[in-house]
């Protein structure tokens, strides 16, 4: 697995135009090109499964 995933789409236009840039703030930061927008990702981990009852 890599360190960064790629989102899917912008999370502001729906555009799936999307590039990496320079991480900033300790954050994976993408730029879209449809609508000229930078944003940043970050996982902060996994959450537990729920338990199921038989």
């Amino acid at each position: 697995m890599s360190e960064r995933s790629q989102p899917n789409h912008c999370p502001y236009c729906g555009d799936d135009n999307l590039w990496p840039r320079e991480a900033e703030q300790g954050l994976s930061a993408w730029e879209c090109r449809s609508c000229l927008r930078s944003f940043g990702l970050k996982m902060f981990g996994l959450i537990p499964r729920p338990e199921v009852s038989s």
